[in-house]
């Protein structure tokens, strides 16, 4: 059997699935806080058939070695965390991250999630929750009767209660996590990212300070993906495909001559 046919079988499929990476990326073009994939390719095993530096019988040795590969096959998928576009809204609650750091939630199972959507609401208790009703931490509770909430860089919040215009009151101040290793994060859907042994720990800081992102207000983070960067890569991805098909039918082709040779 042809090495050719197996070795572009891979190439069809490396490339299924970066074409299914690409499409993920545009789907949530305009998912706040979304962070776009890239996927990593490795060659596969070689078949080493003269290994460089074999003694010959001149008493040299190959300067070069005969090795044959076997394909393709996905190293792995990173997210990118650069800085999405930036957008006004006019909303209070809504809040952007400008540098690093993630807002922390609480789940539903009691466990921390990490998430760049600032696209806030506040629920029947004056909490600030997330569009899935996942509590921000530490709780920022919003008195019924409180108007002109602020927030800072720094993320203290502020409001008017009553009608006491005069004497701002502080409600709470919220904390930004960082990863040393935030592309190691695991994506658990929801705009949500949960710790991994890759990321490390995460590190609890003051918006502002320690390496850590500004807090925004009445801006929203919008998607970092390129639309024309994936549709070049789509391009490149089916172009790519096809050739690794091509591969595959002339390896049929070949088989086809020898299989009809006559003694």
């Amino acid at each position: 059997m042809m090495r050719s046919l197996w070795t572009a079988a891979t190439g069809m499929t490396g490339q299924q699935f970066n074409l299914d990476t690409i499409a993920n990326n545009l789907a949530n073009v305009n998912t706040a806080g979304f962070k776009k994939s890239r996927v990593d390719f490795e060659d596969l095993i070689y078949e080493v058939l003269k290994s460089p530096g074999t003694p010959v019988a001149t008493g040299s040795v190959l300067p070069t070695g005969l090795h044959v590969g076997h394909g393709v096959a996905i190293a792995g998928t990173q997210k990118i965390h650069s800085l999405g576009n930036m957008q006004e809204t006019q909303n209070p609650l809504d809040m952007a991250i400008f540098g690093n750091g993630f807002f922390q939630l609480l789940l539903p199972d009691g466990s921390t999630g990490y998430t760049r959507d600032g696209s806030f609401k506040m629920d029947q208790e004056g909490k600030l929750v997330t569009s899935n009703g996942y509590i921000l931490q530490p709780e920022i509770v919003l008195p019924a009767d409180s108007s002109q909430i602020t927030i800072t860089e720094d993320g203290t919040v502020t409001v008017i209660v009553g009608n006491d215009t005069k004497t701002p009151q502080q409600v709470g101040k919220i904390e930004l996590v960082k990863f040393a290793n935030p592309a190691g994060l695991v994506s658990m859907g929801k705009n949500i990212f949960k710790e991994s042994a890759s990321s490390g720990d995460p590190i609890t800081g003051t918006p502002g300070m320690e390496g850590i992102g500004e807090i925004k207000q009445m801006v929203l983070e919008l998607s970092n993906v390129n639309i024309v960067d994936e549709m070049v890569n789509m391009i490149i991805a089916q172009r790519a495909y096809e050739l690794n098909s091509k591969a595959i039918q002339t390896g049929d082709a070949m088989l086809g001559i020898v299989s009809t040779l006559k003694r």
